[in-house]
């Protein structure tokens, strides 16, 4: 897809999930197809593992380490630096890390070589920001966190140092990266695509599409839609140690139907089919869904924070409500179904978060950077 005659590795946190981050790989290795990726571990049969079947993947020893990629990699989050900083990365002429959780930055290269580093958010749950699991209720794991965070704090910002060129998924993030590592960064956002889903009619259902933890605002709306008594979707599984479907399940009326894990395909059809879609975390980073569902040309409601600012324009391709809480979900859902919003005015808003942009902006990035790093490497060897 790229011209550039350049060597490129790239290098994710882990192949777990199959969430926005990992469908932001996935573009960068349909862009570098022979580049290899390079991950701390991956999940045997996990949704990522399988997206990336025929990939050159290449795991850290943590992978040997029984227990590591299911269960051990949280606890054991301080071997992140030893981790990264194992890998050899001279042969290569470009280096494109994803980085989020796990600090892949840390990565060492040489001064020919380009680190281009796309963050997707610093660690979260190094600055106080919500997290998947509230890890914080437990008093004991709350002191093992506070203790081993403090030295990742300092080893996260030593390791921003090293990147050469910071990518931000948002607005939202680039402000993040330059108030906790003093860089700046150059906004990308994240390659939208949805598959094709024919003609479909449209449901009476609301719909969520979200990893099945906490943080993602899942128990708002199941308790909206018990309120209302209206059709709730809620599609994906659970992922790490959360027991948020339990929860949910307990708490859901009979209008709430969980679906689980849906192909492309299916997810197409749900997105187009919805009366609208919820995107409810209480500070997402980005936020991909809620662009994939107006793709799909359908309406969104959304929390006024975050990245969902960035692309659900109020009025006229959603509703964004300002407060998190019950009753200002309930309103918004009962303004979205009276507000008449136009599928192609959703499509339209939708098509400059699209794949072709991301690739035409990730290519030009890519060649400018590495045009820099030459001119900087040879006149360092002349003064």
């Amino acid at each position: 897809m790229t011209n550039m005659k350049v060597k490129v590795a790239l290098v994710h946190d882990y192949l777990n999930e199959f969430g926005g981050a990992e469908r932001v790989l996935l573009a960068l290795s349909e862009m570098y197809p022979q580049a290899p990726i390079y991950t701390a571990f991956y999940k045997e049969g996990s949704l990522a593992h399988q997206r990336f079947a025929g990939r050159d993947i290449r795991t850290s020893w943590a992978q040997k380490i029984p227990g590591f990629a299911s269960r051990l990699h949280s606890p054991l989050r301080f071997l992140a630096p030893l981790i990264w900083e194992s890998f050899d990365f001279d042969e290569y002429d470009v280096v494109i890390s994803s980085a989020s959780w796990f600090i892949t930055k840390g990565i060492i290269t040489r001064p020919e070589t380009v680190h281009i580093c796309y963050c997707h958010t610093p660690p979260r749950y190094l600055y106080g920001y919500p997290t998947s699991i509230e890890w914080q209720k437990y008093w004991l794991v709350r002191m093992y966190a506070k203790i081993i965070n403090v030295g990742l704090r300092q080893y996260d910002y030593l390791a921003a140092q090293r990147v050469d060129e910071f990518v931000a998924n948002s607005e939202n993030t680039k402000a993040r990266i330059a108030k906790f590592y003093r860089r700046q960064a150059l906004v990308i956002y994240p390659p939208v695509a949805i598959a094709d889903a024919g003609k479909v009619e449209k449901g009476d259902y609301f719909l969520v599409i979200s990893r099945i933890v906490g943080g993602k605002g899942l128990e708002l709306a199941v308790r909206a839609a018990n309120q209302l008594r209206v059709p709730l979707k809620v599609v994906g599984v659970p992922a790490g140690w959360s027991n948020e479907m339990n929860k949910l399940v307990e708490q859901a009326g009979g209008t709430v139907e969980f679906l689980g894990y849906v192909d492309d395909g299916e997810l197409a059809r749900l997105y187009a089919g919805a009366r609208a879609f919820l995107a409810l975390a209480s500070d997402e980073d980005f936020g991909i869904t809620p662009v994939e569902a107006m793709m799909a040309g359908t309406p969104v409601v959304a929390f006024a924070g975050g990245g969902y600012t960035e692309s659900v324009v109020q009025g006229k391709t959603g509703v964004l409500f300002a407060n998190w809480e019950l009753s200002s979900v309930v309103k918004a859902m009962r303004l979205v179904e009276k507000m008449k919003i136009k599928p192609e005015d959703c499509k339209k808003q939708a098509a400059k978060f699209g794949k072709a942009r991301f690739v035409k902006e990730m290519e030009s990035l890519v060649a400018e950077t590495v045009k820099k790093q030459k001119q900087k490497v040879k006149n360092a060897r002349t003064t």
